[in-house]
């Protein structure tokens, strides 16, 4: 069905009509000029995250559920990032014309996916028309209590550096879905070259057969690179840490979302606190699937971990008090710790020798 068809307001009314509120903070949700919302004893967390097509996503690689699912979770896991909880979120979309009815609905499923997963209300947003693809900014509302809300600028001399999960994945699954769409898309130029000398010759039947052969093109093979893909396309906001922080008694004194690379996210910590840092080679966790693609791609594993990026891992330093609590916390990894900022930010190698971090994260601008 074309958009068109519906409007605005009957795609609105179509894709909201049946949600249900989860927080008593959700005063009012879709269906006027406004949300309304009540937060009486709590500091109101807000943030916004845009997502352009072919800037931060491919549609050729990605499908519409998954790319609502990944549009939510990374917007939620900024409130994580501040060891806040989400509460709602506002979606506005802007459409090509080659976009139905059914493909928005799509997103919408990814998208309720990822705020059933984490108890978060949508409650409104925009919609409106694109000449060039699909554009997508959602705006994530969560609270917490003043006395919990973790900055960036808080870190220490002598604390520790730990983060979530493990680095590179991601990267490594973009690298992988890159290299596949270059090869299927080398591979149809080749045959439409051949297609365009059959139709000089007039040869039909030959220009039947190599039609036949695009659209019979094999499928890449990802057995055993699940893992790299899942983490690229279905991305995970990391709720479950800050939980067990909470449950352990640990307060981190910096903390935020590992999006554009660790080494990035390391030195914005480090700028905004005002120290420097040591970081160890050895400790980076990297899981055996990023490893084994690093090395078939023939690049640096440990270079893919500091700067690929868009592992929504959650980066955070705590007291060094802390240390035997931190031990005790299941995926999280101890990678590092906070110096006096004349020391500068350090990369220890493996073989003990030392380098200057550098941030060499995502920047969409360049």
């Amino acid at each position: 069905m074309e958009i068109a068809k519906l409007g605005e307001f009957g795609l609105i009314d179509r894709l909201t009509k049946d949600l249900k509120k989860n927080n008593e903070s959700t005063k009012y949700g879709v269906g006027d000029d406004c949300a309304v919302l009540s937060y009486p004893d709590s500091e109101v967390l807000v943030t916004t995250d845009m997502l352009m097509e072919g800037v931060h996503f491919d549609l050729t690689y990605i499908d519409l559920k998954h790319l609502g699912y990944k549009s939510a979770m990374v917007n939620i896991s900024d409130i994580f990032a501040m060891n806040g909880t989400p509460r709602q979120i506002t979606v506005s979309l802007a459409l090509s014309k080659r976009f139905s009815v059914e493909d928005v609905e799509l997103f919408y499923e990814g998208l309720r996916l990822a705020c059933e997963k984490w108890g978060v209300d949508i409650v409104g947003g925009d919609t409106t028309s694109s000449y060039t693809g699909l554009a997508i900014s959602i705006t994530c509302i969560g609270e917490a209590r003043k006395e919990d809300i973790v900055y960036r600028n808080g870190a220490k001399d002598t604390d520790l550096i730990c983060v979530s999960g493990d680095l590179g994945a991601a990267y490594m699954g973009l690298q992988l879905l890159e290299r596949e769409k270059s090869v299927y898309y080398s591979q149809v130029d080749d045959l439409q070259k051949k297609i365009a000398a059959a139709q000089k010759e007039g040869d039909q039947d030959k220009i039947i057969n190599l039609k036949s052969q695009i659209s019979s093109l094999a499928q890449p093979d990802f057995s055993g690179k699940e893992y790299l893909l899942q983490r690229q396309l279905q991305t995970e906001a990391r709720g479950d840490i800050v939980r067990k922080l909470r449950e352990a008694g640990i307060r981190p004194t910096a903390m935020m979302d590992i999006s554009d690379g660790l080494s990035s996210e390391l030195m914005h910590i480090c700028k905004q606190s005002g120290v420097g840092c040591r970081v160890f080679e050895k400790e980076l966790p990297i899981d055996y699937q990023t490893a084994v693609m690093a090395e078939e791609m023939n690049m640096n594993v440990t270079t893919c971990a500091l700067n690929g990026g868009e592992d929504y891992e959650l980066l955070f330093t705590v007291p060094i008090g802390d240390l035997e609590k931190v031990k005790e916390l299941d995926d999280v990894h101890l990678i590092g710790h906070v110096t006096d900022q004349k020391f500068g930010q350090v990369l220890v190698t493996r073989d003990n020798q030392e380098f200057e971090l550098k941030a060499q994260g995502w920047n969409p601008l360049k």
